[in-house]
């Protein structure tokens, strides 16, 4: 997101981290640059960071996930993203989003770390850092390899298949 000098955002056009980086506002940009460090020391490895769509993301490439996403084949798979929306930053997690496992271990780890957790499907929202745990994110960042996580995301999509095959056969 760009900050656009009158508290409103507007969606990012930078092409590199460094660029979207440098828009924000100091205190989102320290934030922002911290919780990437911990990202980028705890993601597992085969992971890409790259803009998209208009966010840091960390990708599977290509190279690794031929298929890509779904509803765009030429993006590479997302795994995580990290913004700075208009109300709030935000770490968007796929791995919650597609794993309930995953989805409990992250709210327990919050609830025993003394936060709370503000999140929607996928995405985890935050004023400032002291509303995340870094040692959780730090920890959750790697619970799931590239391999693993591209199994579930076929593992879903296969499943969003059939129910859709089902619910088309079971119409009058």
């Amino acid at each position: 997101m760009r900050y656009d000098g009158a508290h409103t955002y507007m969606p990012s056009k930078a092409s590199t981290v460094a660029e979207y980086l440098e828009e924000l506002p100091e205190d989102r940009r320290a934030a922002i640059a911290k919780l990437r460090t911990v990202l980028k020391k705890s993601l597992p490895k085969g992971l890409k960071e790259e803009m998209q769509y208009g966010m840091i993301s960390y990708v599977v490439p290509h190279s690794l996930y031929p298929d890509g996403y779904h509803c765009d084949p030429s993006q590479p798979l997302t795994f995580a993203s990290l913004g700075s929306q208009k109300n709030y930053m935000a770490l968007y997690l796929m791995t919650p989003y597609m794993m309930p496992h995953i989805d409990a271990w992250l709210r327990e780890a919050f609830a025993k770390a003394g936060k709370k957790l503000d999140m929607g499907k996928s995405c985890l929202r935050f004023k400032d850092l002291d509303a995340i745990p870094m040692d959780v994110i730090a920890e959750f960042a790697g619970k799931v390899s590239v391999a693993d996580y591209i199994v579930a995301y076929e593992d879903g999509r296969k499943a969003s298949k059939a129910a859709s095959k089902s619910a088309k056969s079971s119409r009058p």
